[in-house]
């Protein structure tokens, strides 16, 4: 059984509602933006977790520089970028294990 995982950050200063609508259209434009990749097709075959953490703008900042991700803005908010989703993969920098969760 596969461990891949593709996990979405969000700014913690992002309202509830946009939060959420950011992190549904970041989960499919990280699927779109990757669906051709061999490891997208292996965690497409399940069980596809997601893990969806809630970031300062420091931890967001930092995690943009990692790569294979998209980045999410919301027009209602200035074209603020409110949230990022990453490839799945099954490893990830140590610093996520950190994040806090989104409840």
């Amino acid at each position: 059984m596969s461990n891949l995982k593709m996990y979405i950050l969000v700014k913690d200063s992002i309202p509830g509602g946009k939060a959420v609508v950011g992190v549904a259209h970041a989960s499919l434009a990280c699927y779109l933006k990757f669906a051709n990749d061999h490891t997208v097709k292996q965690w497409l075959d399940g069980p596809f977790y997601k893990t969806v953490c809630l970031v300062n703008e420091k931890e967001f900042e930092k995690a943009k520089s990692e790569s294979d991700r998209v980045v999410m803005t919301e027009s209602t908010l200035d074209h603020q970028e409110t949230v990022i989703a990453f490839k799945p993969r099954e490893e990830y920098p140590k610093y996520f294990k950190f994040f806090r969760l989104y409840k």
